[in-house]
């Protein structure tokens, strides 16, 4: 089995700008226009797609997308060596820092958001 995760972002480049600075991913290829695969230096890889605010998710459907902070049960949990720097560079790049948790004996871990209002767990890396 292969799978792939794809985030929806208004501005290509802008979504590529976020995850190249906060996370130092690169973008390894661009199969369409509005499309842009990243990759970091684990090799793992995911796509960033330009979406437009207000288009329909999906047919049939009276939802539409936006880009305020929203919740949704599926998320990427990211895995940093360098935690307190990376949520640094996050906010820095516009995205937002939730809720830190930093428990004895327990990677420390963060709520997070990017500019366009998709959520992820930042989490220090487990030994």
């Amino acid at each position: 089995m292969k799978y792939s995760v794809s985030i929806d972002v208004p501005d290509l480049a802008k979504g590529i700008a976020f995850y190249t600075d906060v996370f130092g991913v690169q973008e390894v290829a661009r199969p369409i226009d509005v499309y842009a695969v990243l990759r970091g230096s684990g090799g793992q890889a995911f796509g960033i797609i330009q979406k437009p605010e207000g288009s329909e998710p999906a047919p049939e459907t009276d939802d539409r997308r936006h880009y305020t902070r929203h919740w949704t049960p599926v998320h990427m949990d990211i895995e940093v060596d360098d935690f307190d720097a990376t949520l640094d560079r996050l906010t820095a790049a516009g995205g937002t820092v939730e809720q830190v948790f930093d428990m004895e004996n327990r990677p420390k871990t963060a709520f997070c958001a990017d500019p366009f209002g998709n959520g992820f767990c930042l989490m220090e890396t487990r030994d």
